[in-house]
């Protein structure tokens, strides 16, 4: 009996799930997507199958200065690297350099309804904001994402609070698309950071902090100085009190302290323990002290990279022909299921 355990096959490795995400390259990447997004992807690297895109297509439903959108490009993966992707050990490409990610979009438009696209809340914002462009590529482009989650078969989609609803509906498509056709789609869930899932502004803490902010004052970007960095959170909105404390009606001393726990890992009590018989002052420096200090190896490794522009296209390159290769083969599936015709 030993002899047979000993000389037994090792049972077969489990397939590491598959996880898919993105950011667009149309402004600055902010605390706020490392705290919630790229910070945590780098800690899921060892442990699943990541897929991470530049999503530019996503980016131009808003006019973008061309010469603007190639430099963000650039610097969006770089960012990506800086903030600890391995380009060797996840897939990091450029959406716009796999072309199946807007054919299977087209495909997924076909079977998404409607009622369905208009009721997604950043259609409802954007068309606000946009009222002079409100184009198809802006309602459509749930349909869109849910081709980027589809196409890898991802298992898992990183999201913050406010992107959880995109899911939700590839998630419709995806089952709606297998009834039809049968077993073709892998389900995504959504993965939710369990901290810092959702940065508020230092100008107006009661709104998310956001890329395209107009106020400078109002956002930090991974990339900003120390020095800028420790200004803005001096002068990042309070309370008229003192106290160092998470509370309702506190809008921006909460805010100041979810930040604070994301970098340091201390709960909020003890960040109150902390800061106990001391003032905002002293609170909102040592804030922007730490955030600062823990930012700035990453912010090194980036002017590295983009001093390096054969290095980041060489990048682009390799990671859009894995991502092609994976792609390909979720599309001739689909379009083979829908009747498409595709010669050998």
């Amino acid at each position: 009996m030993e002899e047979i355990i000993r000389n037994a096959a090792p049972a077969a490795e489990e397939p590491k799930k598959i996880i898919l995400s993105g950011i667009q390259p149309s402004g600055i990447i902010t605390i706020g997507n490392y705290i919630g997004a790229v910070r945590n992807w780098a800690a899921m690297q060892e442990e699943y199958d990541c897929v991470y895109c530049v999503a530019d297509l996503h980016s131009i439903t808003v006019r973008q200065d061309p010469a603007t959108l190639r430099r963000r490009i650039y610097e969006t993966l770089a960012i990506y690297m800086a903030c600890g992707l391995d380009p060797e050990k996840n897939v990091l490409f450029v959406q716009s350099m796999v072309p199946a990610h807007a054919q299977l979009g087209w495909v997924l438009d076909c079977y998404t309804m409607f009622g369905e696209l208009s009721r997604m809340t950043q259609f409802k914002d954007k068309s606000k904001k946009y009222e002079q462009n409100i184009n198809a590529g802006l309602f459509t482009y749930p349909a869109l994402m849910a081709a980027d989650i589809l196409l890898y078969q991802a298992d898992l989609v990183p999201v913050g609070i406010d992107q959880k609803q995109h899911v939700e509906l590839a998630r419709d498509i995806a089952n709606r698309f297998n009834q039809i056709y049968g077993d073709t789609f892998t389900i995504p869930e959504p993965y939710m950071p369990k901290v810092g899932a959702k940065i508020m502004s230092l100008a107006e803490p009661t709104k998310k902090m956001s890329k395209s902010d107009e106020n400078a004052n109002a956002t930090v970007a991974v990339m900003d100085t120390k020095d800028d960095i420790i200004r803005k959170f001096k002068r990042a909105v309070t309370d008229s009190g003192s106290e160092v404390r998470y509370g309702e009606g506190k809008d921006g001393v909460n805010n100041l302290m979810a930040i604070y726990s994301a970098f340091t890992g201390k709960d909020m009590d003890a960040i109150a323990d902390e800061f106990a018989g001391k003032g905002y002052g002293d609170f909102k420096l040592a804030v922007g002290e730490t955030v600062a200090d823990a930012l700035a190896p990453a912010r090194e490794k980036y002017e590295a990279l983009m001093k390096d522009k054969a290095y980041l296209e060489s990048v682009m390159k390799d990671g859009a022909e894995r991502a092609a290769y994976r792609a390909r083969k979720t599309l001739s599936k689909v379009y083979r299921k829908v009747g498409f015709v595709q010669p050998k």
